[in-house]
């Protein structure tokens, strides 16, 4: 009997994707002409090849029983290829569906030969863009299979291991390669992590210490959308991870258990900074407005004093300036300089008395 913990999954934003029946195998991604190329690694503690193919044919040679098997996709336009490697290793059909459906949310389906995990994987590109990219592992007997909508991903460090030698990969199982493979992943939500707190910083910065330009709502606001982009990438994978960690099947070890408790050790501390770190930024927003208000309260305070040293000029002015037969000082020659005076005074009497009271 197959058992299956399937999760809600985003709704895919291609219309080819509706109104199919389940199972009916449709790309929908946002890299329609990839070519489909395939990566081998088959190893043990004593012997590692690799190679590359363009052909599934070439990667289903390696049966043997104490060797492991990494085999990784790159291309998912070309479903009747990835079709055929679904035959070989007797995928579901809706496991096939869920590989070339990049806008599957991150989950994991149990069956009883092999496991389905999805991830988002993020990493910065050459050109400083933030990369979310869908990736789809099988976990089964001796083999582990990935795919991935196009070529470039976190895993440099597991081949280099592989190759090398370095650690316990080569001596562990499929299981643990699929551990290191998820391991790899969340080491780059850290790096990812980590870039978005410099960002914000650098934001809180210029907000406090420089007049805030027209388009600093503009970046505040593509904060908040990339920030909300690796909050739905990061926080379902925890999940994955936790059932994972709780599975009891004969493809997990025991060993391999152990590892997979302290990656969801790290899953929780990632999923607790991008909390942090998001309410950093929505109160991006509010010390904006904080910022633009203190700016408009500093004008308006000018704008106050200059209206509440005229009011009484214009009070004296407006006096003097009717037009009555008998006002006794219009007579005397020496008015005019001595209400100038008056009002020198008054000026600067004003003043003195509001910086005793520090509003200047």
């Amino acid at each position: 009997m197959v058992k299956r913990t399937r999760y809600l999954s985003k709704r895919p934003k291609s219309n080819k994707a509706l109104h199919q029946a389940p199972g009916t195998v449709t790309y929908v991604g946002r890299k329609e002409q990839v070519e489909t190329k395939l990566e081998v690694i088959d190893y043990n503690a004593e012997k590692y090849e690799r190679f590359t193919s363009k052909r599934p044919e070439d990667a289903f040679q390696f049966e043997e029983e104490d060797r492991t098997t990494w085999i990784n996709i790159d291309g998912l336009s070309n479903t009747s290829e990835i079709e055929k490697i679904g035959k070989y290793y007797e995928l579901h059909p809706l496991i096939i569906e869920d590989i070339v459906n990049t806008n599957q949310r991150p989950k994991i389906d149990e069956y009883k030969d092999y496991f389905f995990i999805v991830a988002k994987m993020l990493y910065y590109k050459e050109d400083g863009r933030l990369e979310n990219e869908h990736i789809s592992i099988v976990l089964g007997k001796n083999y582990v299979l990935t795919f991935q909508e196009a070529g470039g991903d976190v895993f440099d460090g597991v081949r280099e291991r592989l190759s090398t030698e370095k650690g316990r990969i080569r001596s562990r199982g499929a299981d643990y390669l699929v551990f290191a493979l998820l391991d790899a992943i969340v080491d780059h939500y850290f790096l990812v992590i980590d870039d978005m707190s410099d960002k914000i910083e650098a934001m809180e910065e210029r907000l406090f210490d420089a007049q805030p330009k027209d388009d600093t709502i503009l970046e505040i606001q593509e904060l908040k959308r990339t920030m909300l982009r690796i909050r739905r990438a990061v926080n379902p994978l925890r999940e994955v991870v936790s059932r994972l960690e709780k599975m009891n099947h004969n493809l997990v070890q025991e060993q391999t258990i152990n590892y997979i408790r302290d990656l969801y050790d790290h899953m929780l501390q990632v999923s607790e900074n991008i909390e942090i770190y998001r309410e950093m930024t929505w109160g991006l927003m509010d010390m904006y407005m904080t910022t633009i208000s203190n700016k408009m309260n500093e004008v308006m305070k000018v704008l106050t004093i200059m209206a509440s040293i005229f009011i009484p000029l214009t009070f004296l002015a407006g006096i003097y300036g009717m037009n009555f037969e008998f006002m006794p000082e219009l007579e005397y020659k020496y008015s005019y300089p001595i209400l100038l005076i008056a009002m020198f005074l008054l000026i600067v009497g004003m003043l003195f008395y509001f910086r005793r009271k520090r509003w200047l």
